[in-house]
């Protein structure tokens, strides 16, 4: 019995950490591994064009850019309130198809005048808030297409619009 006892005071052996360093270290290549070829598409990747025409196939045709001219006008500078020294700076180009150029710049001294006028009767309140700029540009475009005519004029296009 002594022998016994003396067999289970002697502390058990430990287990060598080797075997688990070594597959931590192996799973990290393997990981890092397939990690590389996912990426850089050497497996589960698409089939290989064959030549230039299968690439360009791969991308749609974009529509052709309509023909369209811009038509600057004048910078306006006008005064808003009577008793303040407020005053509005306005730069805005038109968007027009390019056969019609030539009668929309003859007719840029009417759609300034439209402009001006429209933009004179409008409330300081109303100028002052930032979400009126769409409803103002698309009265203002409305305007102009009166002047000039139907489908003569596709957008206005504010370029300045300073209040001080």
């Amino acid at each position: 019995m002594a022998d016994t006892d003396a067999a289970g005071e002697e502390a058990p052996k430990k287990k060598s950490k080797l075997p688990l360093i070594i597959g931590l270290v192996l799973m990290l290549l393997f990981g890092g591994g397939a990690f590389y070829a996912l990426y850089s598409g050497l497996i589960l990747a698409p089939p290989p064009a064959e030549g230039e025409a299968a690439a360009h196939e791969a991308v749609p045709e974009a529509p052709p850019m309509p023909q369209v001219a811009f038509v600057a006008l004048d910078p306006m500078v006008m005064s808003l309130a009577a008793g303040n020294a407020r005053h509005l700076r306005f730069a805005a180009q038109l968007e027009v198809p390019i056969a019609y150029q030539g009668e929309v710049e003859l007719l840029k001294p009417r759609v300034m005048d439209v402009l001006n006028g429209f933009l004179r009767a409008v409330e300081l309140r109303e100028l002052e808030d930032p979400s009126a700029l769409m409803r103002l540009r698309a009265q203002m475009l409305r305007r102009v297409q009166v002047v000039v005519g139907e489908n003569r004029v596709n957008d206005l296009l504010i370029i300045e619009f300073v209040m001080n």
